[in-house]
């Protein structure tokens, strides 16, 4: 599998890319660890949610586990510091793997697939789902986003990442275990404001240059003045074909 954005970079110039044209039940985020015991099944549960079709699922490697005999090869410390922001939101005083964030609102054991529709469907019912449309297209060498209108102010985040990675573990809790891990983010980018109204944002080819991944998703997010992530209010996925 090709895990460079140059390659992705090629596919978007050809304008060969599948769109999310529906919106999905929510959002997933999963902060997990390569050197964690605890992690495999919430990693084979993440992939389970992303082949559902209706969530936006996303895999943060931390870099907490580093030390204890398996530096994870897809870990960041920006991850980590997400994680921990969406801590202090939750009024936690601290963080755990395996962990999935909802929608930016709420948290649950990474592994319980149950339990993650269950809440996602309760946060759609409370209206704290996905509110506001979001769409991603090619057009020519650029991605044209569109947004909705809605109430309220957010970000306009990209985070890019790979689709399927499978990495052999030579030590560490994990040690000798083969795992597969979907939609591992590389990198988040914020490229635009939104502030109610009907948006549009075009991102040429030179934004994607420097960035690694076969993917991205697109997510609307608010955020606190210093910087802390809270809840996401619309999203979609952008894959490459194969």
């Amino acid at each position: 599998m090709k895990t460079i954005w140059t390659a992705l970079a090629a596919i978007l110039l050809s304008g060969g890319l599948a769109n999310a044209e529906s919106a999905p039940k929510g959002v997933v985020e999963l902060f997990t660890s390569q050197g964690c015991s605890s992690c495999p099944p919430a990693d084979a549960a993440l992939g389970k949610l992303i082949q559902q079709g209706d969530v936006v699922g996303l895999s943060y490697h931390v870099d907490y586990w580093n030390s204890l005999g398996w530096p994870d090869t897809m870990s960041a410390p920006a991850f980590t510091a997400r994680q921990y922001g969406y801590a202090k939101m939750l009024g936690r005083s601290g963080v755990y793997t395996p962990q999935a964030i909802l929608n930016g609102r709420d948290h649950i054991i990474g592994s319980d697939v149950p339990g993650i529709n269950a809440k996602l469907a309760e946060q759609k019912a409370d209206g704290k789902g996905m509110t506001v449309p979001v769409r991603a297209v090619m057009n020519g060498d650029e991605l044209d986003i569109e947004i909705g209108a809605g109430s309220g102010k957010a970000d306009v985040v990209v985070v890019y990442f790979n689709d399927r990675n499978t990495v052999e573990i030579k030590a560490g809790e994990n040690s000798g275990q083969s795992i597969t891990y979907w939609h591992s983010v590389t990198d988040v980018q914020t490229v635009g404001m939104w502030n109610g109204s009907d948006l549009k944002i075009s991102l040429p080819k030179s934004v994607f240059k420097n960035v690694k991944g076969n993917g991205c998703a697109v997510l609307l997010q608010k955020y606190a003045d210093d910087g802390t992530p809270r809840a996401i209010l619309g999203a979609t996925t952008v894959m490459a074909k194969n």
